[in-house]
This record gives C-alpha cells, sequence and structure tokens, in this order.
C-alpha cells in the first residue's frame, strides 16, 4: 500500500516583508505515518507522533489565492506491537525515519484573507500542491540502529527481485487551516495537512521479508 504522511496540528506563524504580497515564516508542530507499521493500516496511533517543523515563503496573489514554498522537517516510527491483529503483533517488526520535505502549495483563502488595516484578519483556507521528500528507514538490533534499505530486507539487488528502493519520493501535499492578522504585518494560524507519497516504502515493508538463508 501507499504510505500517507500526517502534519498534525501545526502552529504557523509569518511576518510579511513587502507590502502584504511576501511573507516568511515558520511552523512546528507533530508528524505521523499509516503504513504497514501503523496502528491497523488504515489509522494513525497518535502514541508514534513526533516532533515536526518548518520553514517557508508565501507570496499573495490576491485576497483569494497564495503560493507558497516550504522545507520541513519531521520523523515517523512505527511498531508492529501497536497492531490490532495479533498475527501482525507476533511479526514483531518496528521502525523509524528522518523525513526532509521541499514542497510547493497554492491555498484558496475562504472568504478572503486581507491583514492590512485589519480588513479581514481571519480566513479559511484549503491548500494542495506537489513535494519531495527524503526518508531513511532504520530498524534497532543488539543495541544498534541499522539503515534497513542496504540491507535489501525483501530480497532488493538479488536475482529475481526488484532493485533497491530509493530513499526519495514524489509526494502530493494537501490539507486545510486558519489564519489570523495580529497585526498588518504579523499573522498566526492552525493547520492540518497530509502528503500522498509515491512509494510503498517509508518504512521498509512492501511485501514480504526474504528467508535469511536467501539474503
Amino acid at each position: 500500500m501507499k504510505r500517507t504522511l500526517f502534519l498534525l496540528p501545526l502552529i504557523v506563524f509569518s511576518w510579511s516583508l513587502r507590502a502584504q504580497y511576501f511573507e516568511v515564516g515558520g511552523q512546528i508542530g507533530l508528524s505521523n505515518y499509516v503504513g504497514d507499521l501503523s496502528y491497523n493500516s488504515s489509522a494513525l496511533y497518535l502514541g508514534e507522533s513526533h516532533f515536526a517543523a518548518g520553514v517557508f515563503g508565501r507570496f499573495n496573489i490576491n485576497q483569494f489565492m497564495a503560493v507558497k514554498l516550504g522545507l520541513n522537517y519531521g520523523s515517523i516510527t512505527g511498531r508492529d506491537e501497536n497492531a490490532t491483529d495479533a498475527f501482525i503483533r507476533e511479526r514483531n517488526l518496528s521502525f523509524k525515519s528522518s523525513l526532509v520535505e521541499v514542497g510547493l502549495t497554492g491555498e484558496f483563502n475562504i472568504p478572503g484573507f486581507m491583514p492590512y488595516n485589519l480588513a479581514r484578519p481571519l480566513s479559511a483556507y484549503l491548500f494542495g500542491g506537489i513535494g519531495y521528500t527524503f526518508f531513511n528507514p532504520k530498524a534497532f538490533y543488539q543495541g544498534r540502529w541499522y539503515d534497513l534499505q542496504p540491507l535489501g530486507t525483501e530480497g532488493q539487488g538479488l536475482p529475481g527481485f526488484e532493485a533497491p528502493y530509493q530513499k526519495s519520493t514524489l509526494v502530493i501535499p494537501f490539507g486545510l487551516g486558519v489564519k489570523y492578522a495580529l497585526t498588518d504585518q504579523l499573522n498566526i494560524g492552525l493547520e492540518i495537512g497530509a502528503r500522498r507519497a509515491f512509494t510503498d516504502y517509508l518504512d521498509d515493508v512492501s511485501g514480504n521479508y526474504v528467508d535469511f538463508q536467501t539474503l
């Protein structure tokens, strides 16, 4: 299954630099994921949420539309011990991975955002776009963390198996938020978003692990 990354409630703040058209800002919040090593492969397990942060530049085209270029950092983890299925718990896999994402998104403000003179200081918004994420799944074994991709845990690189997977992927970011202008130049907001990842290996699990003799 393809994986979904989540940025759980993010506090977003920004500062206008030039006549309300261009802003720079930052955001802090939590990251999580849904996949083979999450709660039940289709639901978030909040106990595996981790710190996330990012910086961005935003260009406001008009009161309704904006374009944002951002750089985000976070991490994800998953453990079979959290699963609802007893068979999955017996498998006993786990992983962690750091994430670095660069993304370009468009925002649509509803009903419109006009911070100048606080004419319309409050607005909800929807966003969507495209991004690229770098990841590196690892597992803990006998006191050490090991990079999983070079190990080819599903036989990658061996005759008759797939080539090793890339540790980067396209993502589709989307979500919604609300922002409020504290002053003409300072904005604050709350945002929740997701990323649809075009890889099956954020957690190093896609099909079945091969036996030790094959490796």
